[in-house]
This record gives C-alpha cells, sequence and structure tokens, in this order.
C-alpha cells in the first residue's frame, strides 16, 4: 500500500512538473490544408502572436491536407495529450460528423476545446456575365433557372460547400444548382471567374481581391449585421436583410487539443490564446484578411464546446436535407 501510494504521488509531483515546465520544446499547429490558404495563414498568424505570452516558445505549422480536413484531426486526436500537438481548424470541424459516415475520431469528444480564434464571413458570388446586378434580381434568375446552373465549391466538406448548401436550402429552389467540387478553392475561383461556373460562396479571405478586381460579381454577404468597417463589403447587404430568416454564416476558427491534456496545460494554452487575441499586430492582420477576432465568451474552453456543439446541430440539418456525404 505504501509502495503504491509513494507511486501515486511521484506521479502527481511529475504531472505537476511537466505542466509547470510547458513549453519546453516545439509545439505543432497541424492545419487541414495546404500551405497559403486562409486556414493556414491564421494558423501562422496565431503561431506568431502565441509565441510571446507562451515564454518565447517556438511554434510550427504542419500541414496535414486531405479528406475533408479528417487526416489532421485523426492525427491531433490520436496525439500524445501533452500539449505540444494543437490543430486549428475552421467550420469543418462542426460539419464533420454529419458528413462523413466513416470517422476516427468524435469531434466532440476527442478534443479539449482551447477556444475560438476569429469569424470569417462569406460572399455570395456570380460569374461576370450573369445578368443580374443586385442581390434580389441575383435570387430571381437563380429560381427561374436554378436546374440549369452550376454551384462550384472548394471540396466536401469546404467553407465554399457549407455555404452553397445552407444557401439554396434557406431560399428553398424548387430545382436545386449542379453542384460541382474541385480540389480547394483556387481552381473553383478561375472557373467561376473564366463562366465555366455560375455562382460561389466564399469566404472574404479568398473573394475581396476578385470583386475588387471586378472579375466576380457579388450580391451579398452572410453575416448577421451589415460588415459596415469593410472597405469594400460595406455596401452589400446581408441576406437577413434580404428576407433570409436568421441567415447567419461565418467561417470560424477554433483551436484544439487531444482530449486528456493536462487542465494546467491547457489553461496555459487558453491563457496565451486570450493575449494573442488581443495583440494589435494580430488583430490588423486579421482584418486585413477580412476576418473579425473574437472578443466574446466562445474564447473560453467552455463557450467554445458549446458554440460547436451547436453548429453541429444546425450543420446535420442541412447536410442530411441535401443528402451529400462522404464514404
Amino acid at each position: 500500500m505504501k509502495k503504491l501510494l509513494a507511486l501515486a504521488l511521484t506521479a502527481a509531483v511529475s504531472v505537476g512538473a511537466q505542466a509547470q515546465a510547458f513549453p519546453n520544446k516545439p509545439i505543432t499547429f497541424v492545419v487541414p490544408f495546404a500551405a497559403g490558404g486562409p486556414t493556414d495563414l491564421v494558423a501562422r498568424q496565431l503561431a506568431e502572436a502565441m509565441r510571446k505570452p507562451l515564454g518565447g516558445a517556438n511554434i510550427v505549422v504542419e500541414n496535414a491536407a486531405g479528406a475533408g480536413g479528417t487526416i489532421a484531426g485523426t492525427k491531433v486526436a490520436r496525439a500524445t495529450p501533452d500539449g505540444y500537438t494543437l490543430l486549428v481548424w475552421h467550420i469543418g470541424m462542426a460539419a464533420t460528423t454529419s458528413l462523413y459516415r466513416k470517422q476516427q475520431f468524435k469531434p466532440m469528444e476527442d478534443f479539449e476545446f482551447l477556444g475560438m480564434i476569429n469569424d470569417v464571413p462569406m460572399t455570395l458570388l456570380g460569374k461576370p456575365q450573369l445578368p443580374a446586378n443586385t442581390y434580389r434580381d441575383f435570387e430571381a434568375y437563380i429560381r427561374a433557372n436554378g436546374g440549369k446552373l452550376n454551384l462550384a465549391h472548394a471540396g466536401l466538406g469546404s467553407a465554399s460547400h457549407l455555404c452553397g448548401l445552407m444557401w439554396q436550402s434557406a431560399v428553398k429552389l424548387d430545382k436545386s444548382m449542379t453542384t460541382i467540387a474541385y480540389r480547394g478553392t483556387g481552381p473553383a475561383m478561375n472557373d467561376l471567374i473564366g463562366g465555366q461556373v455560375d455562382v460561389m460562396c466564399d469566404q472574404t479571405t479568398n473573394t475581396t481581391a476578385q470583386i475588387e478586381g471586378g472579375r466576380v460579381k457579388a450580391f451579398a454577404v452572410t453575416t448577421a449585421k451589415p460588415l459596415s468597417k469593410h472597405k469594400l463589403l460595406k455596401d452589400y447587404p446581408t441576406l437577413q436583410e434580404m428576407g433570409l430568416k436568421d441567415f447567419n454564416l461565418t467561417i470560424w476558427h477554433g483551436l484544439y487539443a487531444p482530449k486528456g491534456t493536462p487542465p494546467d496545460v491547457a489553461k496555459k494554452l487558453n491563457d496565451a490564446l486570450k493575449v494573442a487575441l488581443k495583440d494589435p499586430e494580430f488583430i490588423k492582420k486579421q482584418e486585413d484578411l477580412g476576418a473579425l477576432v473574437v472578443t466574446d465568451n466562445r474564447v473560453t474552453p467552455e463557450g467554445h464546446k458549446a458554440f460547436v456543439g451547436d453548429q453541429v446541430k444546425k450543420l446535420k440539418a442541412v447536410i442530411d436535407a441535401a443528402g451529400q456525404f462522404a464514404d
């Protein structure tokens, strides 16, 4: 009995010492997408902003792209729960439960929720040749021609895929547009610009430059309130203003650790995240991407998990109704 007690005390002291020393080696942010994309940029900017509050820790970004984000999710879910392998993922974290029938991790059970990072608005776009210049005209044209038109997205589970599903569900088209999946935003956007596809909904991080350059037509934003501070999108209506009640979609990003990460380590990571989200340089970089840094209760682990749980339910209804699933 005394030996067992001594071993337990030794283990407790060891865990406490490990948490107190954290971090004492590089931390890895695993990103489910290729380098250079919006989520990759968010992760790299966050890594820089969290270094100082973590005592100058070295934070590296690893891109584990593929399978709609589930490769990266599986990697982090199975990682040693010591705080050194973390996941930066967007709304796909909530969608994957419904999209993938065979999955090697459970988003709501296999992670410690460390806090939300940002919200990225979406824009509803049309090809430059589309015969509409206002949202009203755009919706009328889609209603009249939906069965003949194509809706592009960047792949199953991508932000553009989820936005397109939600918008079609909200407007209740008699005939849905044909959905065309691409391997990433770049080729989808190129075909929209070239007129090979008709409609796309994607993040401001991907669309602002194309709208400003006149290469695509923009009709509305997906946020609950107008983007009154955005230099370009402030003049575009929200879908709620256009009659789609309660339509509010942003592509949010969150930070996750494997389930079982020591509470003291998780707290240090959350504390560092909160400091980073108040860093003026990080805020400015996010605004330049068209993203809004989270400032509400979702920066707490509890608020973050509750929000994602609500999003899982919301997206499940849309995905089930559309009947579009991965293997």
